[in-house]
C-alpha cells in the first residue's frame, strides 16, 4: 500500500472514532442531525479553552471523560474498537 493510502487510512479512522465519541456523550439523541447545534456547542467549547478558564475546564472535562471510558464495558484504554490483531 501507498504511504499517501495509509495516511488517508489512519485519518478516516481518527475522524471516525472522533465521531464515535459523539454518539458515546449521547449528543445524537440529545440534538439528532442538527450540525449547526453541534458545532455552535464545539466552537463554545474551543472559546472556553482559550480562556481564561481554559486549564480549569480542561481539567474537568478530562476528569469527566476518563470517568465515562472506566464506566463503560466496552471502553478499552480509551476507545471502544476491538484489537485488530484479534481479527486476523
Amino acid at each position: 500500500m501507498r504511504a499517501w493510502q495509509v495516511e488517508r487510512r489512519k485519518r478516516t479512522r481518527h475522524l471516525i472514532e472522533l465521531g464515535g465519541l459523539v454518539v458515546k456523550a449521547g449528543l445524537v439523541n440529545l440534538i439528532g442531525d442538527d450540525r449547526a447545534t453541534m458545532l455552535g456547542a464545539l466552537l463554545w467549547i474551543a472559546d472556553k479553552l482559550q480562556s481564561d478558564q481554559g486549564e480549569r475546564a480542561r481539567a474537568l472535562w478530562s476528569a469527566k471523560g476518563k470517568q465515562a471510558f472506566e464506566a463503560d464495558p466496552t471502553a478499552h484504554k480509551g476507545t471502544d474498537r476491538p484489537d485488530p490483531a484479534a481479527r486476523r
